[in-house]
């Protein structure tokens, strides 16, 4: 990838130094199916080769390199176990050595909890911990270093959500790596700045994926009364902003977190999932 904003010395020297450059590679973890999956199809569309990595679905991994294959790129898939930790983040490297270099890195992987407060052993709240935040920061460390390595700067998109910015009950692991999340990726954009490599986090509300229990769901046939749009949302269009925050036209954009929620944010994510009327429509 390009530095964002490099001048060139006219059209053909633009086209000559972009026909001289090697295809962009994105890393998209938990790419296996739902936001991970739209995403690593969205970015091989864009022209992008794409390292897919997996935790527990091997089949739906390979589905996913298939797609990819299928849009004319490269894939390559790999196991990421964010539990195990610091050794996970090797991955990242064994999957840039693979593609030949890493210029976005995708960090979707996740895992949540719906348990009170009270009740949160430690062994889970550190699992949580290390797959939501512990991990997106060694491998952002490895993606880094590399793309530093190679010049020309890169993407780096971390994946959080609408509880980045509001609680919810039951949720104080997930809450709290989230939150993490959202301040690890304003500085993560401070100091990676200066070698062109942009952060923002992609912050999604309901979306109908295996993780929600609505997987293939027609997400315009779901009632979400609470939501302003009406509806839950569809990976693809998670995966749009992803793709947006990975490419050239988002060269000036850093430090953001970027809301793909229906409007929850505006009603608060638990009114959003447990109204079940429209009465609040009407003053």
């Amino acid at each position: 990838m390009s530095a964002p904003g490099a001048d060139t010395a006219g059209q053909s020297g633009a086209a000559a130094a972009k026909a001289d450059s090697p295809p962009a590679v994105a890393v998209v973890t938990g790419a296996d199916s739902g936001i991970g999956r739209a995403a690593a199809v969205r970015l091989a569309a864009a022209g992008m080769d794409v390292g897919i990595t997996w935790h527990r679905d091997e089949e739906g991994a390979r589905a996913t390199a298939e797609e990819v294959r299928a849009a004319g790129r490269r894939a390559a898939v790999a196991r990421l176990d964010l539990t195990d930790l610091p050794a996970a983040a090797d991955v990242v490297d064994r999957l840039a050595d693979e593609l030949g270099r890493i210029d976005v890195l995708v960090n979707n992987a996740g895992t949540g909890t719906a348990e009170p407060f009270l009740d949160i052993g430690l062994e889970r709240l550190r699992a949580v911990l290390d797959v939501d935040l512990v991990g997106p920061f060694l491998c952002s460390q490895r993606a880094a270093r590399r793309m530093i390595a190679q010049g020309g700067g890169g993407r780096i998109v971390n994946v959080t959500s609408v509880h980045e910015h509001q609680p919810r009950v039951g949720a104080a692991p997930y809450c709290a790596a989230k939150g993490g999340l959202g301040l690890l990726t304003q500085v993560m954009a401070l100091e990676l700045a200066e070698h062109g490599i942009t952060v923002n986090a992609v912050a999604p509300g309901e979306i109908a994926t295996p993780m929600t229990g609505q997987e293939d769901a027609d997400v315009h046939r779901v009632e979400r009364p609470g939501v302003p749009l009406g509806r839950p949302g569809d990976a693809r269009e998670v995966a749009a902003v992803i793709a947006f925050l990975a490419g050239a036209d988002a060269g000036y954009v850093t430090g953001a977190s970027w809301a793909v929620d229906g409007g929850m944010l505006r009603m608060g994510p638990m009114a959003g999932s447990h109204l079940t009327t429209n009465d609040w429509r009407r003053p």
